[in-house]
C-alpha cells in the first residue's frame, strides 16, 4: 500500500526552495548579496564610488574609473575568506541550536588596460578596456541533523558568479568618465532538506501526526541542485567637481535567472510499528495493527512514487543596486569616502517553484515580500609613502546595513537582520610593480526572532503567530589581494 499523499513535504520542499533561493544567507550585504569584491574595498568598506581604490577593483566599484588609472596594464587576484557563526534559540525548550556553516571563498579577479598614447589618434589615450570576475551574491547555510528547522532547509547553498567586460572613457580629460558593459551571470545552487513524517497524510485522510507521530520524525531527505544563466548590463560615472572633491555613481542591472535542475530523495528508516488498526472512512482496515511503516513508506521511494527523482525548475531575480558617494582628497596622502547604496530587494514578491515528475502536484510560490533597503558606507585610506603602490598604506571603514527582510521572513535559510560592520586593512608594496593587501571584517548584529516553519499565506501578517525563537548571526571575513601595475 502506498500513502494517498505525500503532499507536506513536497510542499515544504518547495518552499525551502524557493525561500533559500530569495535569502540564502550572507556575512557583509543585504539579502544574499556579498560586498567582498576586491581587498582595498573591503577594508574601506566599499565607500570607493567617487573615491575609488588604485587596483582594477574599479571595473566593478565603479565601471567609468578605470580610464584614469596610471600604467598600462593593472592585475588584481584576490580571494575572500568568511566564516559566519550563529544559532537559533528555541522559545518553548530554550534549546540552543548551532549553525554549521563551513568557511567560503568567493574569489574576485580584475584585469585593465589603458591604451595611453599607443595610438596616433588623441581620444585613444582616454580609453580603458577590462574585465572583472567576480561574485556578488551568494554564500552558504547549513545546519546540524538534529535542528528543528531542517524541515525547512538544512543546507542552502548559492553561487553567482558574473563576467563583465568593461569600457571607461574620459569624456572630459581630468573631469568626467564614464563606463561600463554587458554582464554574464551563472548561478548554481543546492538545497538540502528533511522531511517530516507527522505531515503525511494516511488513507484515511487523516495525518501520521493526527495519530500521535510526533512532529520532526524524519522519514527521507531530499536534495536539489541546479544552475542558471542571464545576462545584465554595469554602467557608472565618475566626475572632479573640484581638485579635492570627486562625486561617482554605479548601476547594476537586475539579472533573472532560470534555474533547471534535479531533486533526488533518499529514505530514512524510522523503526516505527503501529500498535493499532487504522480504518478507512467507511470502517474498512486501512493498516492493521503490526504494521511496519517503513515498508508503506518505502513505496513512495520506489517507481511510481512521488519521492522519485525528477527534475525541477525555478526562477529569481538577482535585485538591481544603485551607489553613489563623495570623495575628498584635501588631506595629504588620504582619501575619504562616504557612499549610499539601495537595492531593489521588493523583486522578492513571490517565487515559483516546479516540478517536473509526479511531484508536480507540489508546484507552489513561496511568499517573501522583501523590501527595497539601504546602506550607509565611510571609509578611508592613508598612503603613508605619498606613492600608493610604492608605500605601505593603512585603511579602515564601516557600514550600516538595512534588512531587506520584513519581521514574518526570517528563517533558517536567512535570519537576515541590521547588521553594523566594522573593517580595517593594509596595502604593503611588494617591489616596484607589485602589492599585498590584506583586510578584517566583522559584522555584529543584535539578533532577531524569527521561524523554522514556512508561511502558509499572506493573510498571516503578524510575525509572533510565525515566530517561535530567536536567531543570532555574526561573521568574520578576511580578504587577500595580489595586484600589478605595469
Amino acid at each position: 500500500m502506498r500513502l494517498n499523499r505525500v503532499r507536506g513535504s513536497l510542499l515544504s520542499l518547495a518552499a525551502a526552495v524557493a525561500g533559500w533561493l530569495a535569502a540564502a544567507p550572507v556575512a557583509g550585504a543585504q539579502g544574499f548579496g556579498l560586498n567582498e569584491i576586491g581587498t582595498c574595498a573591503v577594508a574601506r568598506q566599499a565607500a570607493v564610488t567617487a573615491a575609488p581604490c588604485n587596483d582594477a577593483s574599479m571595473i566593478y566599484w565603479n565601471p567609468a574609473a578605470p580610464s584614469s588609472m596610471p600604467g598600462r596594464f593593472s592585475l588584481l587576484l584576490g580571494v575572500a575568506p568568511i566564516g559566519v557563526g550563529g544559532d537559533f534559540t528555541q522559545d518553548t525548550t530554550g534549546t540552543v541550536f548551532e549553525g554549521d556553516v563551513p568557511w567560503e571563498f568567493p574569489p574576485h579577479a580584475f584585469l585593465n588596460y589603458s591604451f595611453g598614447d599607443r595610438f596616433k589618434y588623441r581620444w585613444a589615450s582616454r580609453v580603458a578596456l577590462g574585465l572583472g570576475v567576480y561574485v556578488p551574491y551568494g554564500l552558504t547555510s547549513q545546519w546540524h541533523s538534529d535542528f528543528i528547522g531542517r524541515f525547512s532547509a538544512q543546507k542552502a547553498s548559492l553561487q553567482t558568479i558574473y563576467v563583465q567586460p568593461n569600457l571607461s572613457f574620459e569624456v572630459i580629460p581630468g573631469r568626467l568618465s564614464l563606463g561600463g558593459g554587458p554582464v554574464f551571470g551563472h548561478s548554481t545552487l543546492e538545497l538540502k532538506q528533511s522531511l517530516d513524517l507527522a505531515d503525511q497524510r494516511l488513507p484515511t485522510g487523516a495525518t501520521f501526526g493526527q495519530i500521535g507521530i510526533a512532529r520532526g520524525t524524519e522519514f527521507g531527505r531530499a536534495e536539489l541542485k541546479g544552475d542558471g544563466t542571464a545576462w545584465g548590463a554595469h554602467f557608472g560615472a565618475h566626475a572632479r567637481l573640484t581638485p579635492t572633491i570627486n562625486v561617482g555613481v554605479r548601476w547594476l542591472w537586475s539579472m533573472y535567472f532560470d534555474y533547471t535542475g534535479d531533486a533526488t530523495f533518499r529514505r530514512v528508516p524510522t523503526a516505527l510499528v503501529l500498535s493499532g488498526q487504522l480504518r478507512a472512512p467507511d470502517g474498512s482496515v486501512a493498516l492493521p495493527a503490526g504494521t511496519i511503516l517503513d515498508t508503506v513508506l518505502a513505496k513512495n521511494f520506489a517507481t511510481g512514487g512521488l519521492l522519485v527523482d525528477q527534475d525541477v525548475t525555478t526562477a529569481i531575480k538577482h535585485p538591481g543596486q544603485v551607489q553613489f558617494g563623495i570623495g575628498y582628497t584635501g588631506l595629504e596622502g588620504t582619501q575619504i569616502g562616504i557612499d549610499g547604496q539601495w537595492i531593489r530587494w521588493s523583486d522578492f514578491d513571490a517565487l515559483p517553484v516546479n516540478f517536473a515528475g509526479p511531484a508536480r502536484v507540489s508546484n507552489r510560490a513561496l511568499i517573501e515580500d522583501y523590501e527595497d533597503s539601504w546602506s550607509f558606507r565611510v571609509g578611508a585610506e592613508r598612503n603613508f609613502a605619498g606613492l600608493f603602490k610604492n608605500g605601505f598604506a593603512g585603511r579602515i571603514g564601516y557600514s550600516f546595513v538595512q534588512t531587506p527582510a520584513p519581521d514574518v521572513t526570517v528563517t533558517p535559510l536567512l535570519p537576515d537582520q541590521d547588521r553594523n560592520n566594522f573593517a580595517l586593512g593594509v596595502g604593503v608594496p611588494l617591489g616596484r610593480n607589485w602589492a599585498f593587501d590584506a583586510s578584517y571584517l566583522k559584522v555584529d548584529t543584535e539578533g532577531r526572532r524569527g521561524r523554522v516553519a514556512e508561511r502558509p499565506s499572506r493573510t498571516i501578517t503578524d510575525p509572533e503567530t510565525l515566530n517561535s525563537g530567536f536567531y543570532r548571526l555574526s561573521a568574520n571575513i578576511w580578504s587577500f589581494s595580489l595586484k600589478a601595475q605595469f
